[in-house]
């Protein structure tokens, strides 16, 4: 099968379309024919070594994937071959084919197409997880996504909508911030051209914001944090702009504010069966028409690079996906 390859830390365009050994699955894992993968900040992160693991080189990228099961493992009772999947892996998901843990392995939604599929779970199970488990966002809280216009920053700026939340979505371009409009934000902010710390207080009326989901990190968190209501929640989610940010603790103290780590991957596996709750009540609203994926383009397996570049370059709105068979 072919496969994009890894085979040293470095930029996209060091990636190569190579032939690989087939793979077979263990008895707790499903063997999937991929038919798209989609595109997540981090991956651009595990490329280069800079993520909080690496994969033993040479590895496959990618990590949202959907397809149809190929293979199960002799532990696997909720899936059979035929069946039309989503799911993720820690990395992988860059080829014809990948082993997914069965717990990581759902059952996709008829009406829902590959590509939609393998775009939403990191995005929309991260974003849920953050508001919901770890923020515990109440209706009428006040809301602040950054980077809100990117694929896990649209869907916190959707779901804390869809949740009760008053949003503010900032961004850093007029651009960007008309389709978090569209997506249900209150208020924006243009960081680009707005001083954040004084606008927040402006939109607030001096009130702050109660929940601050950031998956930019850089010279933006402390502003923002500056921001803060009175017993606020600060989600740490990411680090997007490629610099973790140093806040002085003296503000959570002053605010009574929480700083809360989000990462799913490690909730998703090791909590599954709370993610499964989660899953449930994402697909619930899916098909419901409550949640739509907004995707920005489609790229072949061969052009992976390309997608992931245009990732780094902080030019995609919404999530890009890599189309691996029709």
């Amino acid at each position: 099968m072919k496969a994009i390859r890894c085979n040293n830390y470095g930029p996209p365009s060091s990636l190569t379309l190579e032939e690989v050994v087939n793979l077979k699955p263990d008895k707790k894992e499903v063997l999937v024919r991929v038919k798209a993968c989609g595109v997540n900040f981090p991956d651009t992160l595990i490329i280069q070594g800079l993520y909080q693991f690496k994969p033993e080189l040479p590895f496959t990228p990618g990590s949202d994937v959907a397809g149809v099961v190929k293979a199960i493992g002799e532990d696997v009772k909720h899936l059979k071959v035929g069946d039309e999947v989503f799911g993720f892996v820690a990395h992988g998901a860059m080829a014809e084919e990948v082993l997914i843990p069965a717990n990581a392995c759902f059952l996709k939604p008829k009406q829902m197409d590959f590509p939609v599929a393998a775009s939403f779970m990191m995005a929309y199970g991260t974003s849920f997880y953050a508001l919901k488990d770890r923020a515990k966002i109440q209706k009428e809280e006040t809301l602040l996504v950054l980077g809100a216009s990117g694929g896990v920053g649209l869907a916190a700026v959707e779901l804390g909508k869809l949740m009760g939340a008053h949003v503010i979505a900032a961004a850093s371009s007029d651009q960007k911030l008309e389709l978090c409009k569209h997506y249900g934000a209150d208020e924006t902010i243009n960081y680009s051209k707005e001083d954040l710390k004084s606008t927040i207080k402006a939109v607030t009326k001096n009130k702050g914001v109660d929940v601050i989901y950031d998956p930019v990190g850089g010279s933006y968190s402390e502003a923002a944090f500056r921001g803060m209501a009175w017993n606020g929640r600060y989600l740490v989610v990411g680090f997007a702009s490629g610099e973790i940010p140093k806040l002085p603790l003296n503000l959570p103290l002053l605010k009574g504010a929480s700083v809360v780590g989000v990462f799913w991957g490690g909730f998703a596996m090791g909590q599954p069966k709370e993610n499964m709750q989660n899953t449930i009540t994402l697909m619930q609203w899916y098909a419901e028409g409550k949640l739509k994926p907004h995707i920005d383009k489609i790229y072949s397996l061969a052009d992976a690079p390309k997608a992931l570049k245009a990732m780094m370059q902080r030019k995609v709105k919404g999530k890009l996906v890599i189309r691996v068979a029709d």
